[in-house]
């Protein structure tokens, strides 16, 4: 079930064409507003955020009161000079350019709705240094960029030989860096490291 929220009836016209031709999404709303979002907010599983549909603050007063709401922020430009400030941790949520193909937007749903986080690199990294700080206070010790990567790559699947081919180092220093991984999260196996990096807002899809 998909709110669609959109400042002028143009682009909500155009979000609405776009999503109903993927398959297994159902728009059930269309606002102007986030102001108009509380009557709707039981029945939503994904919001989607046009540019103008509301400030951070009237985001973050919809995202209190629904934390199990996944949320799809679209873009003109880079979120930092949208001044997009959130804490977003916790739940599923994505970042897309506002021209996003009909492939890339069905892929961000498939996404939020296996509670993972979605976007290119470029728009997500401003929003992650965010959710990394508010990591900081939660775990004691922080994961170090190598051991970001190596998080990632065991997200993706991949074996002790392969992700010391790609990142160019032994396989011993992959080992090192997994076991630092499981104390540093409280993890016993690579599925509950990375289950517990994607609700921590640690990995990208």
């Amino acid at each position: 079930m998909v709110c669609v929220v959109a400042r002028t009836p143009a682009l909500r016209a155009g979000l609405r064409a776009m999503l109903n031709n993927i398959q297994s999404i159902e728009v059930i709303y269309e606002l102007s507003s986030l102001a108009e979002f509380d009557a709707y907010n039981a029945s939503t599983e994904i919001l989607v955020l046009a540019p103008g549909a509301g400030s951070n603050a009237d985001i973050r007063d919809v995202l209190d009161a629904s934390p199990a709401l996944a949320v799809l922020m679209l873009v003109e430009k880079d979120p930092s000079s949208t001044e997009i400030t959130l804490d977003l941790s916790g739940r599923a949520w994505g970042i897309l350019s506002l021209d996003a193909t009909s492939e890339e937007l069905e892929t961000a749903f498939h996404a939020l709705n296996a509670g993972l986080l979605v976007g290119t690199p470029e728009l997500i990294s401003p929003l992650m240094r965010d959710i990394a700080t508010n990591l900081d206070e939660q775990i004691v010790d922080p994961l170090t960029d190598r051991e970001l990567q190596v998080l990632q790559l065991l997200a993706q699947g991949l074996a002790n030989k392969q992700i010391a081919s790609q990142l160019g180092i032994s396989e011993h220093t992959v080992k090192f860096h997994v076991s630092g991984i499981y104390t540093k999260l409280g993890a016993t196996n690579r599925t509950e490291a990375v289950r517990l990096g994607v609700r921590n807002g640690l990995i990208l899809l």
